[in-house]
C-alpha cells in the first residue's frame, strides 16, 4: 500500500503588515505605493474615531459609516453606489467583521482593492469569503475579488475593544481553527496553521482578560486570529459556520457571541468521528482532549454560555435545522440528521454540558 502524502492546497495572495502603533505609517506606505487618489474609508460609528487616527496621514475622499451586522443587501448596494459615484480607487476598512464584510460586498461588484485594518479577532480580513443577508437568509460565497490585498494588524487599535467582546471575537477566531480541521478542503498545511492559531488564541485571550491593555496578549490574539482565518480560507466552511450563519442571518443573533456559544457543541458533535483532528486540537490546547482544552479556556475567560442569552428560542430550532441542513458539507465527520442537529441546537440554547451532548449523540 502506498502511504505517501498527497493533497492540494491553495495559498491566497495577500500582504500582511504587523506592528503595534504602526497602522498609520503602514497605511500611508500602502496608499503611496499604489498611487491611490480617491480613498474611501469604511468604519462604523463606534470605530470612526479610530479610523480618523489611522488615516490621519492620507487624503480621504469619502468617509462611510453605514455598517450593519450580517451585511444586509440594501446596505451593500448603497455603499456600492457611493464608491461608484465618487470614482473611488481604494477601499480602506477599519473595524470588525461587519465593516470588512461591507468592503468585500463593494469589491465583489467593483473589483476595487481593499486594505483591511481589523480592530477585532473575527478574521474576515484574511479570507476570500463574502456574506450578504437578504430576506432573513444569509448567503456566503468565495470570490478572489473580495480578498483584501493588504492587511494591517496593529494591536493598539484593539485596546478599546471591551474584554467581553474580545473574548467572543477571539473564540470566533478559534472557531475558524476548529472548522479548518475538518472543512471541505482540509489538508495538512491548513491543519498546521489552525493548530498554531489555537495555541496563540489559547495563550492570548486569558492575558487580555487578566489585563485588557496587555500588548503581548493582544498581539497573540491578532496573530492567532490571522492564522485561523488563513487556515479557514483554505479549508472552507464547515458545520460550525453553517449553523452560525443560519442563526445570524435568519434570527439576527450577534455574530461573535453566536460563534463563541456554539463552538463547543460542534466540537463535541464531530470529535469522536475525527480522531486525527481531535488529537491535533488537543495537542494545541495542551490537554488530553480538545473539548477539555476548549472548555478550560472558556471557563478562564468567562465565555458566552447559551444561545438563549442572545434571543434565540426553542421555537426557532425547527427552522434553524431546515435552513442549516441545506448547507451541511458532505464531508462532515459525523452524519448530520434532523434529530441530532436539533439536539445540538437544543443543548446550545440551554447551555448544557457539551460533554454530555457528545455522549448522547454517540449512542
Amino acid at each position: 500500500m502506498n502511504n505517501s502524502l498527497a493533497f492540494n492546497h491553495d495559498t491566497l495572495p495577500q500582504k500582511v503588515m504587523f506592528g503595534y502603533g504602526k497602522s498609520s505609517a503602514f497605511l500611508k506606505q500602502e496608499v503611496e505605493r499604489r498611487g491611490s487618489a480617491k480613498v474611501m474609508v469604511i468604519a462604523g460609528e463606534r470605530e470612526m474615531s479610530i479610523a480618523h487616527k489611522v488615516a490621519s496621514e492620507i487624503e480621504v475622499a469619502i468617509w462611510h459609516d453605514e455598517v450593519v451586522m450580517h451585511v444586509p443587501i440594501e446596505v451593500a448596494e448603497r455603499a456600492r453606489a457611493v464608491a461608484t459615484d465618487n470614482e473611488i480607487d481604494l477601499l480602506v476598512c477599519v473595524g470588525g467583521g461587519s465593516t470588512i464584510g461591507l468592503a468585500k460586498a463593494i469589491a465583489m461588484t467593483t473589483a476595487l482593492p481593499i486594505v483591511a485594518i481589523p480592530t477585532t479577532y473575527a478574521g474576515s480580513e484574511a479570507t476570500n469569503v463574502w456574506g450578504l443577508t437578504e430576506a432573513a437568509r444569509k448567503t456566503t460565497g468565495v470570490d478572489l475579488k473580495v480578498l483584501p490585498e493588504t492587511v494591517i494588524y496593529d494591536s493598539e487599535l484593539t485596546m478599546s475593544l471591551p474584554v467581553e467582546m474580545s473574548v467572543a471575537s477571539g473564540l470566533n477566531g478559534l472557531a475558524h481553527c476548529i472548522d479548518s480541521l475538518w472543512g471541505p478542503n482540509a489538508d495538512p498545511i491548513n491543519a498546521a496553521l489552525a493548530a498554531e492559531g489555537i495555541r496563540a488564541l489559547n495563550q492570548g485571550l486569558p492575558k487580555i482578560v487578566a489585563n485588557p491593555h496587555s500588548i503581548e496578549g493582544r498581539d497573540e490574539a491578532l496573530y492567532g486570529a490571522y492564522l485561523a482565518a488563513v487556515s479557514f480560507a483554505s479549508a472552507g466552511s464547515g458545520l460550525h459556520h453553517k449553523i452560525c450563519h443560519t442563526l445570524g442571518g435568519t434570527f439576527n443573533l450577534p455574530h461573535a457571541q453566536t460563534h463563541a456559544t456554539v463552538l463547543p457543541y460542534v466540537l463535541a458533535f464531530n470529535a469522536g468521528d475525527a480522531p486525527e483532528a481531535e488529537r491535533r486540537a488537543a495537542a494545541a490546547f495542551g490537554t488530553d482532549t480538545a473539548l477539555e482544552g476548549l472548555q478550560r479556556l472558556r471557563l478562564a475567560v468567562n465565555a458566552p454560555k447559551r444561545l438563549s442569552d442572545y434571543g434565540f428560542e426553542a421555537s426557532g430550532i425547527a427552522e434553524a435545522v431546515d435552513v442549516t441542513l441545506e448547507k451541511v458539507p458532505a464531508n462532515n465527520p459525523r452524519p448530520v440528521t434532523r434529530e441530532n442537529l436539533s439536539r445540538l441546537l437544543e443543548a446550545a440554547l440551554n447551555g448544557e454540558d457539551p460533554a454530555v451532548l457528545s455522549a448522547v449523540l454517540s449512542n
